[in-house]
């Protein structure tokens, strides 16, 4: 007479175990995707202009960006410049240093908001054509190295050489205007054409 004896396995856990994952999880989802998905980049590059966009943009003129090239427009700036000087020559306590920093920043904040900051136009027309584009992408359908443009970009360097000058080459009022330079002057590089930052980004 033969006996069975039966065996009976016990699985413990200890309470720190954790669950491994399985096996062909990660194998699946590399095969999916052929590689893993990275985070969204910190620059978003802004796709070519389709058909449709170009058309609507050939219907009317744009008013938004047609003004930099009208009589006076260029007079425009050193009259702000001039201006803002004298702003700040008669707040009591102002030094020729300072003012000229202060200056240097004001119009720097100004036109960077101005052609670079804002997308897109105030007013409906083109079916919404430009919302894609800052004013300086839009200024002669974007064409680099215009009259308008090679303006727009000395304006702020002279001021800068200007204000370098009149604080007689300190190092703290000089790496100060220099950042304010280097953030209107490199968006208007070909280099960073129809970039975006994140928050600034079209969905």
């Amino acid at each position: 007479m033969t006996s069975h004896t039966t065996l009976h396995r016990t699985i413990s856990f200890t309470p720190d175990a954790k669950l491994a994952p399985p096996e062909n999880s990660s194998m699946s989802s590399t095969t999916k995707t052929g590689r893993r998905r990275r985070s969204s980049s910190i620059i978003y590059q802004e796709p070519p202009e389709t058909v449709e966009q170009i058309s609507d943009q050939a219907v009317n003129p744009n008013l938004n960006s047609q003004w930099v090239n009208a009589k006076g427009a260029w007079t425009i700036h050193p009259v702000i410049i001039i201006g803002l000087k004298i702003f700040f020559d008669i707040i009591p306590g102002v030094t020729q240093e300072i003012s000229w920093t202060l200056t240097n920043i004001t119009y720097m904040t100004g036109s960077y908001l101005m052609f670079h900051w804002v997308r897109g136009v105030p007013f409906e027309f083109n079916a919404g054509a430009y919302d894609h584009l800052n004013m300086w992408e839009q200024i002669d359908n974007g064409d680099q190295y215009t009259p308008a443009k090679k303006f727009l970009l000395t304006v702020p360097i002279v001021l800068f050489l200007l204000s370098t000058h009149y604080t007689h080459y300190d190092l703290t009022y000089f790496i100060i205007n220099f950042l304010a330079l280097m953030a209107v002057v490199i968006p208007k590089l070909p280099l960073v054409n129809k970039l975006l930052l994140p928050r600034n980004k079209q969905r």
